[in-house]
């Protein structure tokens, strides 16, 4: 998810948000001449289709009970409304970006903008969890085309002071997109119904499309074969991922060692194993094999599946926690999680600081070893627990460091990257981040269903209990990775250089 860039010169990195993916790296040079200026209406296009893609991530959580009990859907498969949307779109990543490069980036665009809408209508109206979570992979799938040629349209029109602005602002759409999803989707619910989060992307894609389709420029590109796409490699490495998100969900109603999970298990091993032997074959790779030789940005990557995991895992337990145990309406909850949200904006603040007189590395041990205590913390939340006593001060605490963990990310995996390969290098962290988010809930949806349902007040409870247990074990080990693996030099003044 992306940050807000820095300005040029500024010793200072800017904050990366937990669901936004990074933008390309801007180097220096013809990037900074500013050309002719463009009128804003390109930006706005852009910006509204992104608004709707991070939105819907974070906009199911607080209607999931509601959906629920709605569609009669169980507590175990509660999740798959999340997995299906952010699993489609990291594993698809890769694939859309290679998209908008080799075919036009404005047929991609508004290719992508008309599915979400389609699929985001066809969401409301869906009458069954299997209509719904195949609406929600659709619009997972139609995001991992949109946000790549969204972004890739951003830094093609607009140079120098006029993209500067344009990256800040998209960094803004995401940093705002965690706590408006979550009261967005809580209003919404609450003084309508739940099928309107997903009607209300219907007026306003309408409208994005038709003025994308007036201002954005044609153009001529060459026609790319089958090959320049690598389908097979983009097949392997999304049935690898539904695989294995389906193996750990399949947990939750057959058990650990039913034949359903470990089958499943076996396909995703296979399928993303044949994804790396394909991608070493073929000749223009979805994901080039010398990134791997990129210490930074895997170990970046590595942790940035880690933390995203722990954050969204922790929205989607949180969420359902406080509507079933504490009886808080929708609306109530998207409320709750907003001092959450401002505890992740002062981690990166305190990160941004931290990182002029620490490694990097030391940064993001120290935030994963509080979003550690934090969850051990939430533990303790039993059924006669009190928001602002037993929930707010984890909140607090594993906001702030989860925010501390996406600051040294991000400007770590980028560093060095050259421009030729900035694309593939963002597209790696953004695959991470996404796989992070769906893998995350599924991994403590899983954890939690092992102590009772997610829908029944004692289960919740109990649930809610062994969830967080599991958080801080996941999160204690992600610290010990970081510190081991993350960059030991500490960060200079060039760090205000780089845009992600």
């Amino acid at each position: 998810m992306s940050k807000t860039p820095a300005r040029h010169g500024a010793a200072q990195a800017a904050p990366h948000d937990p669901h936004q993916p990074a933008p390309h790296a801007v180097t220096h040079g013809a990037d900074d001449e500013d050309g002719p200026r463009r009128p804003w209406t390109v930006l706005a296009v852009a910006l509204a289709a992104q608004i709707l893609v991070v939105l819907d991530i974070s906009v199911v959580n607080t209607a999931l009970p509601t959906i629920g009990r709605d569609l009669n859907i169980e507590g175990g498969n509660l999740q798959w409304l999340v997995t299906a949307y952010v699993m489609m779109s990291g594993g698809g990543l890769l694939l859309g970006g290679r998209i908008a490069d080799l075919l036009s980036r404005r047929g991609a665009f508004l290719t992508g903008l008309a599915l979400f809408t389609a699929a985001s209508l066809v969401s409301g109206f869906a009458g069954s969890t299997g209509e719904l979570v195949a609406a929600r992979a659709v619009q997972g799938l139609s995001a991992a085309l949109l946000t790549p040629a969204a972004l890739s349209l951003i830094t093609t029109t607009y140079a120098g002071a006029q993209r500067r602005s344009a990256l800040a602002m998209w960094g803004a759409v995401g940093s705002l997109g965690v706590a408006a999803g979550v009261l967005l989707g809580g209003a919404v619910t609450t003084w309508t119904s739940w099928q309107f989060i997903f009607w209300i992307n219907g007026p306003i894609g309408a409208l994005a499309l038709l003025v994308g389709s007036r201002t954005i420029a044609k153009e001529k590109v060459a026609r790319p074969r089958l090959a320049d796409l690598d389908l097979p490699g983009a097949a392997a490495v999304i049935g690898g991922l539904v695989a294995l998100t389906y193996a750990l969900g399949a947990t939750a109603t057959h058990g650990w060692w039913s034949a359903h999970t470990v089958v499943a298990m076996a396909v995703s091993a296979v399928l993303l194993m044949a994804f790396l032997a394909i991608e070493r074959r073929a000749a223009k790779p979805l994901f080039p094999p010398h990134v791997w030789k990129l210490d930074a940005l895997v170990s970046g990557t590595a942790v940035m599946l880690g933390i995203t995991g722990l954050l969204v895992g922790a929205v989607f337990l949180t969420s359902i926690f406080v509507q079933t145990v504490l009886g808080y309406s929708a609306m109530e909850t998207g409320v709750a999680f907003l001092p959450f949200a401002f505890a992740i904006t002062a981690g990166t603040v305190v990160a941004r600081h931290l990182l002029a007189h620490l490694a990097p590395r030391v940064v993001a041990a120290t935030g994963l070893v509080m979003t550690g205590a934090a969850a051990v913390l939430l533990s303790y939340a039993g059924t006669d627990a009190d928001y602002a006593a037993d929930l707010l001060p984890g909140l607090i605490i594993m906001g702030v460091g989860v925010g501390m963990v996406f600051v040294p990310v991000s400007v770590t995996s980028m560093a060095g990257i050259p421009s030729s390969h900035a694309g593939v290098a963002s597209g790696f962290l953004m695959t991470g981040h996404e796989v992070g988010a769906a893998l995350g809930v599924a991994v403590l949806s899983a954890v939690a269903s092992t102590a009772g349902s997610l829908m029944t007040l004692d289960g919740a409870t109990a649930a809610f209990s062994r969830g967080f247990t599991g958080a801080a074990v996941i999160a204690m080990v992600v610290a010990a990775y970081a510190l081991w693996r993350m960059p030991a030099q500490r960060v200079t003044g060039g760090i205000g250089h780089m845009h992600h």
